[in-house]
């Protein structure tokens, strides 16, 4: 009987996002489910309208650079965090993950008063730096937890044959943790690419991304072209998603040894 409750959470879960998919193939000119008729007309007009089209390459440049930008920062504050001991380093972690508890709204308005200071809001750059915010602890939280319960047997063997610092990160402890890596950069882009909250703020005119163009189309009126856009968010989330959670990209999880293994301290 668990797999049957399994399946009705599920099912709770996704449903109310699924039906997006057939409403954006309606015939119908108002927003009405089920479907009185299959037709691609709102996905024509959504790739035939430069705004919607501009939008979403904004949205997809936006959030290809957070998660390059995520994962470089990110990266390098696991290593340091994993690597070292010191008084207040649980509260040094905690303070990363702030962006993911403080209410967004909260964040939004820190973020602008902060940008419009030096010039930043409503530019491309001003919403990268919020973005990569947003997106960070999510690569620490994913790789910290993997370089953490990473056993220190692989480095310390790379570094008593001659390579250095640089050559066992990137030869040895990056290979590893590839799939953690790889989870947080997928997380990182989701993030970006459907943030709304923090974006309502900083975005502009000319810069506009594909959220913000859902949010005011739906408050200007209820064009079902964003039916059709909303599909394509979902799609794209939801490859995220699984691509995240796909262990065989990259390889396995790291493996942990047993202390009874040679302790390459001893030789």
């Amino acid at each position: 009987m668990l797999w049957f409750f399994t399946i009705l959470i599920v099912l709770f879960l996704i449903l109310p996002v699924m039906i997006i998919i057939p409403m954006s193939f309606s015939a119908s000119r108002y927003l009405e489910f089920p479907p009185p008729g299959f037709s691609t007309q709102w996905y024509q007009a959504f790739f035939g309208n430069p705004q919607w089209v501009n939008a979403l390459k904004i949205s997809v440049e936006l959030a290809v650079l957070t998660t390059v930008l995520s994962l470089v920062l990110g990266i390098l504050a696991a290593e340091g965090l994993s690597k070292s001991e010191f008084r207040g380093k649980d509260t040094i972690i905690e303070i990363f993950m702030m962006p993911m508890l403080v209410p967004g709204i909260i964040v939004g308005i820190a973020i602008y008063r902060f940008e419009a200071e030096i010039s930043l809001a409503s530019t491309f750059s001003g919403l990268l730096i919020a973005h990569t915010l947003m997106a960070v602890p999510f690569v620490i939280r994913t790789v910290l937890s993997n370089l953490i319960g990473l056993n220190p047997n692989y480095e310390l063997a790379s570094r008593s044959l001659g390579a250095g610092r640089l050559t066992t990160f990137f030869r040895v402890t990056v290979p590893i943790i590839k799939p953690a890596i790889f989870s947080g950069a997928m997380f990182a882009f989701a993030t970006s690419f459907d943030e709304i909250i923090v974006t309502q703020f900083l975005c502009g005119i000319r810069i506009t991304t594909l959220p913000k163009r859902i949010w005011d189309g739906l408050n200007q009126q209820l064009d079902p072209t964003i039916t059709a856009i909303a599909a394509i968010v979902i799609v794209i989330i939801s490859l995220v998603m699984v691509l995240s959670n796909s262990k065989t990209l990259f390889g396995r999880e790291p493996r942990s040894v047993p202390q009874e293994e040679t302790d390459l301290d001893d030789t």
